[in-house]
């Protein structure tokens, strides 16, 4: 099969167009094929990286001009969506390390091309760590600490840590409006620690290890400031997306992929499964029959409000304007609610299958728990529709992520 999806993948380089739907399509069956060893080895398996990497699904979001593709948020949305429809974790580690790789847009192109030119370069990093510190040195940081959830990290060859930043005399570095300054610094993946602690109730297969580097010396040429235009190099709309608000999108992308699977496949087994103690199959029951309708209008409205706030997001980087700050708080509902919304649908799924969901065998059960897994990201938080609607109201938000 590996070989089939290359010969695709070289058919669609030299027809001049890169459909990178069509390549996600093209891998999905393998990385379905690779469910069970995925949770088996709590990473993505080697072979279906390889895979993925041929298809340079990895590079879809690295500069033109380092050869990448610069897709669209809603394209990485849409390759999500059919990669989580195969194996969450999957589509999890992929959308992690395609939004890291939104740092070749803030580097000099030869330090991008150091990190992101090798045919399995990939990028890992976690969020932010309160604890660790960045110390301003001649040339460079100094950088120690622990970092979590490096998803994707197994299979990286660099590393990123975004932590606050501290002169040499102990003081901490202050921005615009007397911020702390957030810096982000990139190092081999061999010059940390990994401690192996992803035994996790779903998601599995992402391999979200803890790392840690003890006063490692990082060049400033390695290092950037998140979402500023002063470190940003490329011009392109892609880059001028915020990273958190890429990563909504793309998570979102992932939940609802996950939904739309088990509701696909809920609905295939209704038309089988007859139930204890009755003779018709489950789509005769009324209550199915409205419930799968409310299912469907539930993701098809979600994706599609989703789908609207972030193309009008991608005109405003297209025209090179400022984000408004009430298109940010109706993309930030958008990117919550769809999330939420899948999760709904996920439940009805997994729970009209009776105890078809329960065993290991099928998919169900797996699907549930990569689910909830998802849903406890803070991109699908409550919160996020507290701070959202105080911008909505004219507030100033105060939590969240707007």
């Amino acid at each position: 099969m590996e070989q089939e999806i290359k010969k695709r993948n070289e058919a669609m380089v030299e027809s001049g167009k890169v459909d990178w739907v069509a390549r996600a399509r093209g891998v999905a069956p393998l990385i379905s094929e690779a469910s069970e060893q995925t949770e088996a080895d709590r990473q993505v398996p080697d072979h279906v990286v390889a895979a993925m990497h041929d298809a340079e699904l990895f590079r879809m979001c690295l500069p033109r001009s380092l050869g990448g593709g610069e897709a669209t948020p809603l394209e990485v949305m849409e390759v999500l969506e059919i990669v989580a429809g195969a194996v969450a974790s999957t589509a999890w580690c992929l959308g992690q390390l395609i939004g890291c790789s939104l740092a070749a847009g803030y580097l000099d192109p030869d330090v991008a091309r150091d990190v992101f030119g090798a045919p399995n370069a990939a990028l890992a990093w976690g969020p932010t760590s309160a604890s660790a510190r960045v110390v301003a040195a001649d040339s460079g940081f100094r950088v120690s600490g622990q970092f979590r959830f490096a998803s994707g990290s197994r299979h990286a060859t660099w590393l990123g840590a975004h932590c606050a930043v501290f002169e040499a005399d102990g003081t901490q570095r202050l921005g615009a409006g007397g911020k702390p300054v957030d810096r982000t610094v990139l190092f081999p993946i061999s010059a940390a620690t990994m401690d192996d602690v992803w035994r996790v109730v779903g998601l599995k297969g992402t391999g979200s290890d803890n790392y840690t580097v003890d006063d490692l010396f990082v060049p400033e040429s390695h290092s950037f400031v998140r979402d500023t235009d002063d470190f940003r190099r490329e011009t392109g709309p892609l880059y001028r997306i915020p990273f958190i608000t890429f990563y909504g999108i793309a998570f979102a992308g992932v939940a609802l992929g996950i939904a739309r699977a088990m509701l696909d496949e809920f609905i295939a087994l209704a038309a089988e499964r007859v139930p204890a103690r009755t003779t018709s199959v489950l789509r005769e029951s009324p209550i199915i029959q409205s419930e799968v309708a409310m299912a469907q209008g539930r993701l098809g409205s979600s994706r599609a409000y989703l789908v609207e706030m972030a193309g009008a997001t991608w005109e405003t980087a297209i025209a090179g304007e400022p984000f408004p700050l009430d298109q940010r708080a109706l993309l930030r509902v958008a990117i919550s609610y769809a999330m939420n919304q899948a999760r709904e649908v996920a439940e009805f799924a997994f729970r009209a299958a009776g105890t078809n969901a329960i065993f290991e065998a099928n998919s169900f059960e797996r699907r549930f728990r990569d689910m909830y897994a998802v849903s406890q990201q803070s991109q699908a938080n409550l919160w996020n529709f507290e701070s959202a609607g105080q911008a909505l109201l004219g507030l100033e938000p105060k939590g969240g992520r707007v």
